[in-house]
């Protein structure tokens, strides 16, 4: 799998000479994203010494220096970008990674991985900007309204008094969009516990 990530030119240029300042022939950087694929992830970049060198990484060579990027990490990697930014302080290393925090589903997940995909893709990143967020509680068979999903809110979504609206419009759609075998969303929130809420 070849890493779909860009370390731009002004980066490179930056790298170079904190590279050359360790006076160590051969030393790289390694890029790796902890807990992947979760709210927690976090993309890291470390020293690299030739010895350092894990054979398993994927090896990128750059005008100066080699990147070693963890072969896991490479999906939650997808159209990173590594910029450096020049201002009257010096300056300042950026690593965006859009896809860090997203899991990845196979053809084969079960309804409630391709659910929690759905829900960590796409509608926790709209919820995130009310300090929000969303879960998959149970999932289970219902003889009127077929397969259910129980979810539960968090955050500035609970005691909302916008909810209703939010699963209904935003949540209900977007998951039967991409999981059409779904009957119906239903909402456990305790939401009279209001303290934090977006919408009183």
């Amino acid at each position: 799998m070849i890493p779909n990530m860009v370390i731009t030119p002004s980066a490179q240029e930056y790298l170079n000479d904190l590279l050359a300042k360790q006076n160590t022939p051969g030393i790289g950087v390694r890029i790796f994203v902890e807990h992947p694929g979760t709210a927690r992830a976090e993309c890291c970049m470390a020293y690299a010494t030739p010895e350092e060198v894990n054979t398993l990484d994927y090896q990128q060579q750059y005008d100066g220096f080699p990147a070693y990027i963890d072969t896991p990490s490479i999906p939650y990697l997808k159209d990173a970008v590594i910029d450096y930014n020049k201002d009257r302080f010096g300056g300042q290393l950026t690593f965006k990674a859009p896809n860090s925090k997203v899991p990845r589903v196979g053809a084969d997940a079960s309804v409630e991985e391709r659910i929690a995909y759905v829900l960590q893709a796409e509608i926790n990143p709209g919820l995130a900007g009310h300090g929000g967020n969303v879960s998959l509680v149970e999932l289970f068979n219902d003889a009127e309204h077929g397969l259910t999903a129980v979810l539960q809110f968090g955050g500035g979504c609970q005691g909302c008094s916008a909810v209703d609206v939010t699963l209904k419009q935003g949540v209900e759609t977007t998951l039967k969009e991409h999981i059409p075998e779904l009957g119906r969303v239903i909402d456990k929130t305790d939401h009279t516990q209001k303290e934090g809420a977006y919408f009183k």
